[in-house]
């Protein structure tokens, strides 16, 4: 493919180009117009097929426009070359924009109308379509100078050229060769000859019926839209050659201008010309767009004038169809009466009766009336009645609530009063030295018997005056109040009143219990999963009624892998093994059933439900753990795990603490994971307190020995119950670095309390019971998760693996120093008679 030397050529092959398209397409036209001179039923099966048939293509007028001028308007320098000896040459070096001038223009439309003043008569003929040999020829300056010569030099050519489009073009733009277009009349013509050669054989109609008309509307109906798409495509060529015409016309002015005006003339009053002519060019587009604008409103109020005429006629018919109504209307009411007349005469009697019916009618009608609006007005000060009382009935709602919440304050309040009160009375208990009793110690008694009284239904009076601050269980069936020693049960009663002080005053559980529900809401349609924003909620602590739900998703997320690769009925086989063969541990966990949390009213009793069912998930986990057995601990840990999981999961939770969650031997019979978990916890004291460390150092108090049971049981017996809870909370989800936690926080809670003790006894009674006096589970949990951070679980574990390999040479000293004693034992006489515990205990 070669490429043009210059634009000008490129205008030349485009011309070429264009006359064959329009060749092309007009033969194509004629071939189609020829097969639909006889058109067939099938040629119709598509139905409204014509609207989407591509083969007429009409130019828009603007894109008509756009193409002419491309085609004519060429800014280029004139060259001698065109055709096959223009595109061998090799391509110029593009102008710039200060070589462009006027004299361009004309060069450029009279080198790329050259082609059509050479050859035959079909090159003459190629994009205009006349069977008349014109020819462009040049224009003489005397034509340019008078402008009022000019047009009248247009008007006569326009004459000349017999209804076509008035132009100075020298081109009949109008004729159509007879080998691609014919003229429009001549085709309106054949078609009405067709039309009316088609509809004279009536006689040959009336024989074939039906089928003939219908192909006569067909050969109609392809006609008419066939007419149609000419007369577009005529509109559409006129358009063309009027655009043509101005774009020539303005080339030939351009020219003229360029010739006479460009000697002496100033660059810019050129510039200047070159601005006015665009924008007369300009304002010509617009005007014209206007006209077509105009156009086409014309023809909608054509149309909406048509519409309103068919309207009105509708109209007219409408209200001729309602005159006829009434005149027959008219006629039957005029029988009607003649008919009344008539008979009135006969039924002379009849209708006297009737005329009594109807009076007794009228009266029955009119009393039914009287009710009904009596009823209406009683509605209407029923409905009023009902308004007044909805007001009443939410200005007392408010109240209440207003009352409520006093109420729980007062409620708060009294608790804390009377704690206060019951440690008063106790430390004005003193005893005295003397036989007889003073007076003030017979009140003091009576009023520690009177606060120290159960509350009861026996006197209902006094519940409208004093409240009913504590249960004789909580909500996780632990006693509130002991009820063996009065000492403790003074001060249970008084931390219990403590506590419900605290959980009356916290307002944010409520908003803990909206976060669980929007939360719970959002994971019904998906798999619960870890996330930040569980981690933060079972943080806070999960709410007692989606206990049960969370606690088992979390042991399944520890304990997904052993399940997988156990057969169903795992457990309940475990079970049956244990029960019926001999287990070694069953004798030590019966004695240890009854022992597990005597304070809850689930295993108080050996007809307790918890007690069967804590039986059996120790028997059957140590029969899957013949290693362990059973240890003295794991029976509380199943009974916490119980109170909200049934027994299997209750079995697997166990299986996660000790298999998941805890160090290799942490539960055996030496409790060596135990040990390490001290030693390490004494490494983490002297990091984040260490005041407290150097305070327990200086006193030699082993605090161990307290910690060791927090470790082992996971504070269960250790805290009160509402913080015990919580603690398992975090513990089943985030594993036995809570453990660490919530030990360190202990400590920092009563921090400066311990560091006022100066001495060993008192630091060791302390440790003993501080950890029960703690209740506020928010500050508690803050101080775990907030103050003791950074907390991270590698440093814990590096930090077991140390003390574990001191623990383990410790153990074998001892087993050494064990085996010397024994062997010593049995060589001197004297000792012989001595036992160590484990022999002991066997």
């Amino acid at each position: 493919m070669k490429q043009a030397a210059t634009r000008q050529d490129m205008t030349y092959w485009l011309q070429e180009l264009q006359q064959k398209r329009w060749e092309y397409c007009n033969n194509l036209d004629a071939a189609k117009r020829d097969s639909r001179t006889s058109p067939t039923p099938s040629d119709f099966s598509k139905g409204l097929v014509a609207k989407d048939n591509p083969d007429l293509s009409i130019l828009s007028q603007n894109a008509s426009a756009e193409r002419a001028r491309n085609i004519l308007a060429v800014e280029t320098s004139p060259t001698d070359l065109v055709g096959e000896q223009a595109a061998s040459q090799p391509a110029p070096v593009q102008p710039s924009a200060i070589n462009f001038s006027l004299k361009q223009w004309s060069t450029e439309i009279k080198n790329s109308m050259s082609s059509l003043r050479k050859g035959n008569n079909e090159n003459r003929k190629s994009i205009f379509y006349t069977t008349e040999e014109w020819e462009l020829l040049d224009p003489t300056p005397k034509d340019l100078e008078d402008s009022m010569a000019l047009e009248e030099k247009r008007k006569h050519l326009a004459e000349g050229s017999k209804g076509l489009t008035s132009s100075a073009f020298p081109f009949d733009f109008g004729r159509i060769p007879h080998k691609t277009r014919r003229p429009l009349k001549d085709m309106i013509g054949s078609s009405k000859n067709r039309n009316s050669s088609d509809s004279s054989p009536t006689e040959w109609y009336a024989g074939n019926g039906n089928k003939l008309v219908s192909e006569l509307q067909l050969k109609y109906q392809c006609q008419q839209e066939e007419l149609e798409k000419l007369k577009k495509d005529l509109l559409s060529q006129k358009e063309l050659v009027r655009l043509l015409q101005q774009t020539v016309r303005s080339s030939q002015y351009d020219k003229y201008f360029a010739s006479r005006l460009c000697e002496g003339v100033p660059k810019e009053k050129l510039e200047l010309l070159h601005q006015k002519d665009d924008q007369i060019l300009g304002l010509n587009n617009q005007l014209e767009k206007l006209n077509l604008e105009k156009d086409s409103l014309q023809q909608e109020v054509k149309n909406l004038k048509c519409k309103v005429g068919e309207l009105n006629e509708q109209l007219g018919m409408l209200m001729e169809t309602i005159q006829a109504k009434d005149e027959v209307i008219m006629k039957l009411s005029r029988q009607l009466s003649e008919c009344e007349d008539n008979t009135s005469s006969q039924s002379g009697a009849v209708n006297s009766s009737m005329a009594t019916c109807t009076n007794k009618e009228l009266q029955e009608l009119d009393r039914l009336k009287d009710n009904l609006q009596g009823y209406k007005t009683q509605n209407k000060f029923l409905n009023k009645e009902i308004l007044e009382l909805s007001a009443l009935r939410r200005n007392a709602e408010a109240r209440e609530r207003e009352w409520q919440a006093k109420y729980t304050s007062l409620e708060a309040k009294l608790c804390q009063i009377e704690s206060k009160y019951l440690i008063l009375l106790q430390e004005m208990k003193t005893p005295v030295c003397s036989e007889e009793q003073s007076p003030a110690r017979e009140v003091i008694t009576q009023l520690l018997e009177d606060a120290l009284k159960a509350e009861t239904s026996e006197q209902p009076e006094q519940a409208f005056f004093k409240p009913h601050l504590v249960s004789e269980y909580d909500i996780y069936g632990f006693q509130t109040v002991p009820e063996d020693d009065d000492e403790e049960k003074l001060v249970a009663k008084s931390r219990a009143l403590d506590l419900r002080s605290l959980s009356l005053s916290e307002n944010r559980e409520i908003s803990t219990g909206v976060k669980w529900e929007n939360y719970l809401a959002s994971t019904m349609n998906r798999e619960m999963m870890r996330c930040v924003e569980l981690k933060n909620l079972i943080r806070s602590g999960i709410p007692h009624e989606h206990r049960s739900k969370m606690w088992k998703w979390c042991v399944n997320l520890h304990v997904k892998k052993f399940k997988d690769s156990t057969v169903p009925g795992y457990f309940q086989t475990l079970l049956q093994n244990a029960l019926e063969k001999q287990n070694p541990a069953s004798k030590q966990i019966e004695l240890d059933l009854l022992r597990t949390l005597p304070n809850n009213k689930h295993y108080s009793s050996p007809t307790s439900e918890g007690i069967q069912k804590l039986r059996h998930v120790l028997l059957a986990f140590s029969w899957r753990n013949p290693d362990i057995g059973y240890c003295q601990g794991l029976n509380r840990l199943v009974a916490i795990a119980l109170l909200y999981l049934e027994q299997e999961d209750a079995f697997w939770c166990l299986v996660t603490i000790v298999e998941v969650f805890m160090p290799r031997d942490y539960y055996t019979k030496t409790l060596l994971g135990s040990q390490v978990d001290q030693r390490v916890f004494k490494d983490l004291m002297s990091e984040k307190l260490p005041r407290l460390h150097a305070h327990f150092e200086q006193y030699k108090v082993d605090y161990t020995l307290i910690t060791f049971n927090w470790f082992l049981v996971v504070f269960v017996d250790s805290v009160v119950s509402d913080i015990l809870f919580k603690i398992w909370d975090s513990f089943l989800y985030e594993g036995p670095k809570v453990i660490f936690r919530f030990a360190l926080a202990l400590f920092k809670y009563k921090e400066e309390e311990i560091l006022k003790l100066q001495d060993s006894m008192s630091i060791f009674k302390y440790l003993r019971y501080f950890t029960r006096t703690i209740l506020d589970a928010r500050k508690l949990t803050g101080i775990a998760f907030g103050d003791l951070n950074p907390f991270p679980l590698r440093q814990i574990r590096n930090r077991r693996t140390y003390h574990l390999e001191k623990v383990r040479l410790e153990l074998t000293e001892l087993e050494a120093i064990r085996e010397d004693f024994l062997r010593e034992r049995e060589t001197c006489v004297e000792k012989r008679d001595l036992i160590s515990d484990d022999e002991e205990d066997s």
